[in-house]
C-alpha cells in the first residue's frame, strides 16, 4: 500500500489537506497521527522517531526470552513507548521502567502507556545516568545513525535527530551503555539491542571488553544483522 492510499485509508481529517502535508515531504506517520506497531496502536508525532517493523523484531526477541515473571526490566531511549508498552503488556507480570532525555518524548510516551492501561515507571535522563536500581534485562534501540552516514530525507527533515544520529561512527551509546551497564545489572541477565547492519562486530568487541558474557547477533526479516543479544544466563 502506497503512503497516499494508507493515508486515504486511514486519515480521519481534511484529506486534501493531509495530502498536501504528504506533498510537502511530511511522514504519514505523523499526519495520521499513530502507527501499528506489534498489533497496539502507538501515537506518534514529531516529538518521537516512528516505530519501524525492525524493532517489532527486537521485541519478539526479547519475548523469546523473557518469561511473565517478577523481573525488572529497563528500556533505555523509549521515544514513544512502544517497546515498553509491548512488552508489558505481553509479559504483565514484568516491572518495567522506560527512559528518555526527552521531555517531549515522554510525554508522547505516557499518554500511550495511558492509552494502552500498562503501568511503566517513567524516567527522565540520559540512558543508564538516572537509574537506581538493578536489573535483569536491559533493551534498547539507541540512536545508532553515524553523522557521516545519507539517510532518506523525509527522516532526516522530520524526526528528531537526538532519537537518530550518534558519534564514534554510531557506537557512541552501545560503548556508553556496556562500559557502565554492570552497576545496574543482577548476576544474570540480558541486553538486547537495535543497530545498524553493519555495527554488530564492533559492539560484539565493546561488549566483550566490559562484561563477561555470551554475545550472538541476528538478522531482520530482510537478511541484516540488526540485533545483539547479550547474555550472562
Amino acid at each position: 500500500m502506497s503512503d497516499l492510499e494508507y493515508l486515504k485509508k486511514y486519515y480521519k481529517g481534511n484529506i486534501e489537506d493531509a495530502i498536501k502535508r504528504l506533498n510537502s515531504g511530511e511522514p504519514v506517520q505523523y499526519i495520521i497521527g499513530n502507527v501499528d506497531f506489534y498489533g497496539n496502536i502507538i501515537n506518534v508525532d514529531k516529538r518521537v522517531l516512528i516505530p519501524r517493523f525492525e524493532t517489532e523484531g527486537l521485541v519478539e526477541i526479547a519475548l523469546n526470552y523473557l518469561d511473565n515473571t517478577n523481573i525488572d526490566v529497563v528500556d533505555l531511549g523509549t521515544g514513544s513507548g512502544c517497546i515498553a508498552i509491548t512488552l508489558k503488556k505481553k509479559l504483565p507480570n514484568i516491572n518495567i521502567d522506560a527512559v528518555d532525555i526527552s521531555l517531549d518524548a515522554l510525554a508522547v510516551a505516557g499518554e500511550n502507556a495511558r492509552m494502552h492501561n500498562v503501568k511503566i515507571n517513567f524516567i527522565k535522563g540520559d540512558m543508564l545516568d538516572p537509574l537506581t536500581k538493578k536489573y535483569d534485562c536491559i533493551i534498547s534501540n539507541p540512536p545508532y545513525i553515524s553523522y557521516d552516514d545519507e539517510i532518506m530525507e523525509i527522516v532526516k527533515n522530520n524526526e528528531p535527530n537526538s532519537a537518530l544520529y550518534a558519534s564514534n561512527g554510531g557506537l557512541y551509546y552501545y560503548e556508553q551503555i556496556l562500559k557502565n551497564c554492570k552497576y545496574y545489572l543482577k548476576d544474570k541477565y540480558y541486553i538486547f539491542f537495535e543497530m545498524g547492519y553493519n555495527q554488530g562486530e564492533q559492539i560484539k568487541t565493546i561488549a566483550l571488553k566490559y562484561l563477561d558474557c555470551k554475545v550472538e547477533i541476528k538478522k531482520d526479516l530482510q537478511g541484516f544483522d540488526r540485533y545483539i543479544i547479550i547474555q550472562n544466563i
